[in-house]
């Protein structure tokens, strides 16, 4: 068991374990500071990728469902919403799960942008089913419209914008 907390704590540079620290962090706090999905949105799948990568698919899929729930608690996402938070946090994981199963077991060079994308169609799809089927339990048309704004293509453009910012914060720290 010693060898095993041995192993893993030569992998983890200290450096890197406080910027995963700081990203985390940084993830669960933005929601409260700023409200706008467009901004907030490709920084947190920034961070996810980035977190993925410093320290592996565990990590990742922890800080998955911070976010989704700071957003609740920090007013970006609205109350009646509160249902979509268990498929934004399954939607999150099923980003890193591909991103990470995909890229480790490709022997291609240009395996980060082929996989980034297959993760935020695979997201975004899985939300926007998720947002259908929601709908038919909201009442509110006018609300419905708006888990549908949410949950919709808004999703693939911010997680292909994370995968840019992650993809040239990855590269100034020679992880890929």
């Amino acid at each position: 068991m010693n060898y095993l907390r041995e192993a893993v704590l030569e992998r983890v540079s200290l450096r890197e374990l406080a910027l995963i620290i700081a990203l985390a962090g940084l993830a669960s706090f933005l929601p409260f500071f700023i409200h706008i999905q467009w901004l907030v949105g490709p920084i947190v799948n920034a961070i996810l990728i980035i977190v993925l990568f410093l320290s592996g698919l565990r990590s990742a899929i922890v800080v998955s469902a911070v976010p989704s729930l700071m957003a609740l608690a920090g007013g970006l996402l609205p109350v009646f919403l509160a249902p979509a938070i268990p498929f934004i946090i399954a939607s999150n994981i099923i980003f890193v799960s591909i991103i990470y199963y995909q890229y480790y077991n490709s022997n291609q060079t240009d395996a980060y942008w082929r996989v980034s994308f297959l993760g935020a169609f695979v997201k975004f799809t899985f939300l926007f089913l998720s947002a259908q089927f929601l709908s038919f339990f909201i009442a509110n048309p006018k609300a419905a419209t708006v888990l549908g704004v949410m949950l919709g293509w808004s999703q693939l453009f911010s997680a292909l914008a994370g995968a840019i910012i992650a993809f040239g914060v990855l590269k100034m720290i020679k992880r890929i």
